[in-house]
């Protein structure tokens, strides 16, 4: 996985370090010996005195940082907060937070990455798809959306996956990572350029070859590239699902085709649910 030098948690917590906060080394489970199987709230939770106190609080001890979710746990008397594109945890007062994963040690699940994952979905009909090019596969009834960077060795992974994947429509946005590949936006606009861009992308893929053009079409490079910073998308390939999960490298192919399944099956409850 590829990774830019976009601002981290770890930045924000050093910043903070004269307020006394005690930090738990990130990927450092918070085993909980009773925690509940369930994430601790819903996505998008009632704000209520003390998560809006909590979120004042935070913004006074990490200026400038983005603070989009409060809410309580139904563990250890902990809030979650979603700081910046990290999801942390914090006590009522604020006074210490935690950085790390809580595992439910009853179901093994990883609380935090699901809890996360919840909290990140993306919007799938907002989407810019005319910025994407588009393959089919079989009859194409199943979804994933795929930010990726022409010159970025897990791409080339992901694009050997996907060889095995079927019935399922594949929407690929050209991101570009100039930090780390400078030559890729130019790659990306000749592919774009192509007459057929499937074809284009498949033949570097496989050869390295290039198609013959300038590049100058007007493509949409740095369109998508603003759109994926919004999206907070740091790491090439990321992938997006039915369901709006968001889940950054190259999966293999088993562990892509449960994704996708469990995606169409909860994006089906999502649809059902009452508005």
């Amino acid at each position: 996985m590829q990774l830019t030098n976009s601002r981290r948690l770890r930045r924000a917590l050093h910043m903070s370090l004269a307020v006394g906060l005690l930090v738990a080394a990130a990927g450092s489970p918070l085993a909980l010996a009773q925690a509940p199987a369930k994430a601790a709230a819903s996505a998008t939770p009632v704000m209520t005195p003390e998560t809006a106190a909590i979120r004042k609080v935070l913004e006074q001890k990490f200026p400038g940082a983005d603070i989009r979710h409060v809410a309580k746990t139904d563990y250890l008397g902990l809030y979650e907060v979603m700081l910046d594109d990290n999801l942390i945890y914090t006590d009522p007062k604020v006074a210490y937070i935690f950085v790390g994963s809580v595992f439910d040690t009853g179901t093994k699940q990883n609380l935090t990455d699901a809890r996360t994952r919840r909290l990140n979905r993306v919007a799938l009909d907002k989407l810019p798809y005319e910025l994407a090019f588009t393959r089919v596969k079989g009859d194409g009834s199943r979804k994933l959306v795929i930010f990726s960077d022409a010159d970025c060795p897990f791409c080339h992974r992901l694009e050997n996956e996907l060889k095995g994947l079927d019935n399922v429509t594949i929407y690929t946005f050209l991101f570009p990572i100039d930090q780390l590949h400078p030559d890729a936006a130019r790659k990306s606009k000749q592919i774009w350029c192509a007459p057929d861009k499937v074809k284009a992308w498949d033949t570097f893929f496989a050869s390295g070859k290039l198609p013959e053009n300038k590049g100058d079409c007007g493509d949409p490079v740095a369109k998508t590239q603003a759109l994926g910073n919004s999206l907070k998308i740091n790491a090439t390939p990321t992938l997006i699902f039915a369901d709006g999960t968001l889940i950054p490298g190259a999966l293999p192919l088993p562990q892509l085709e449960k994704e996708i399944t469990n995606a169409e099956a909860e994006a089906k409850k999502m649809a059902a649910a009452p508005k």
